[in-house]
């Protein structure tokens, strides 16, 4: 029975995220730091308030780096974490519902939304209102990032592969994680304290 106020815990959630899902992705990375990490609101679901920062930029890295959408992904591993594969499959489910009939709806009355000029206005709107959510999201999450002063490098050469070399984002992904276990190897080795700091 546990189990299963949890699985609609997290669906009831994920849906209240799926409407909200303007601006791809990173508004629900946004929505979910606001919960789960900083546990802002009155929501009782568990795992709210519980999440480090570094951990949902992990599941977000992970996320980006799988295929598939992002959200979908993090979604899955969220849930996963919190109530195991159903607990995945209760967040992945949720976050799909709300878009998926506003998107049947849309398709249904193509036409008339196309031609509609309060549709374009108020999507340029929404547009403008998601910008600054988007950011607050990744200005949380670079704090965790940026754990060691190396990292900050492997940001910019990866930023200057992809912009001017064209370098493919799977390669970038692979020296990333490569840099990563270097660099958290040599400040290990260094001071064995700073890991668990």
């Amino acid at each position: 029975m546990k189990n299963s106020a949890v699985f609609w815990a997290l669906f009831l959630q994920f849906v209240k995220f799926g409407c909200f899902t303007f601006g791809g992705g990173w508004s629900i990375v946004a929505q979910m730091k606001q919960l789960y990490v900083d546990g802002e609101g009155q929501s009782a679901l568990p795992g709210r308030g519980k999440l480090a920062a570094a951990d949902l930029l992990d599941l977000t890295s992970i996320g980006r780096s799988l295929p598939g959408t992002m959200i979908g992904n993090i979604a899955m591993f969220y849930g996963y974490r919190v109530a195991g594969f159903w607990g995945g499959v209760a967040c992945v489910a949720g976050m799909v519902l709300p878009p998926a009939v506003v998107l049947a709806v849309i398709t249904y009355f193509y036409t008339a939304f196309r031609e509609a000029l309060w549709v374009a206005a108020a999507m340029r709107g929404v547009r403008a209102a998601v910008v600054p959510i988007i950011l607050s999201a990744l200005l949380g999450m670079l704090r965790g990032a940026f754990r060691y002063p190396p990292c900050l490098a492997v940001a910019g050469l990866t930023f200057a592969l992809y912009s001017f070399w064209n370098v493919s984002c799977v390669w970038l992904v692979v020296l990333g994680m490569v840099l990563g276990l270097l660099i958290c190897e040599f400040y290990e080795r260094k001071s064995p304290d700073v890991h668990s700091a």
